[in-house]
């Protein structure tokens, strides 16, 4: 019924849902028979039945939006595409990649308050750790935030033709990523060129 209507966000509700509804299912069917048994047979070992079960409730209820989250941008595109309206895939792109990232994040946070663990000493460690981890990862970093730059200033767009008179770079852009931005030549050849590049060389679009 509801893919016989108009919206595109019931459809990729029910597309999305599927999946990780099943694996609710038997995984609240095993954990709950685990737990009978554990009962009847005084063994410890079942006493994991439910930390396993609520942190795979958390673990699908992510999947869920993960996938509702990558449905969704497809049913937008394709129905602004159907009716003729531009199509603006940069935008898009970072959204959606903004959007998993924040699910990943929280469902993570989530899933250790509920084994015990605090939070906010995770996010003390996770401070004091990520000064190292930016020591170690200074490129990956550089990449990451050059990346962000792009989608935030737009020097350019998923189909634009660029050029670099610093650089041997000319073709058109395919796709950027959070590292890495590809472009194919026009000899057919795909280009890839890390993100923090874009923020030392001048580029002509």
């Amino acid at each position: 019924r509801l893919t016989q209507t108009s919206s595109v966000w019931d459809d990729a509700i029910v597309d999305a849902v599927r999946k990780p509804a099943t694996a609710v299912i038997w995984l609240v069917g095993i954990t709950f028979a685990a737990q009978i048994l554990g009962k009847e047979t005084d063994t410890p070992l079942f006493d994991i039945a439910q930390p396993i079960r609520d942190v795979g409730v958390i673990a699908c209820i992510s999947w869920f939006l993960l996938r509702l989250i990558e449905r969704a941008q497809k049913n937008i595109l394709n129905e602004r595409r159907a009716k003729g309206r531009t199509v603006d895939l940069t935008t898009a792109d970072a959204v959606s990649k903004l959007l998993r990232l924040s699910v990943i994040i929280t469902s993570v946070m989530v899933a250790l308050q509920t084994l015990g663990f605090s939070v906010q000493g995770v996010l003390a460690f996770g401070g004091v750790g990520g000064i190292a981890i930016g020591f170690a990862a200074r490129d990956l970093l550089a990449n990451f935030f050059g990346g962000l730059m792009i989608y935030m200033d737009r020097p350019f767009a998923v189909g634009d033709w660029v050029r670099s008179p610093d650089k041997e770079i000319e073709g058109t852009v395919e796709e950027i990523g959070w590292r890495l931005t590809r472009i194919r030549t026009f000899d057919q050849r795909p280009l890839y060129v890390p993100n923090a590049t874009f923020t030392t060389i001048s580029l002509e679009n």
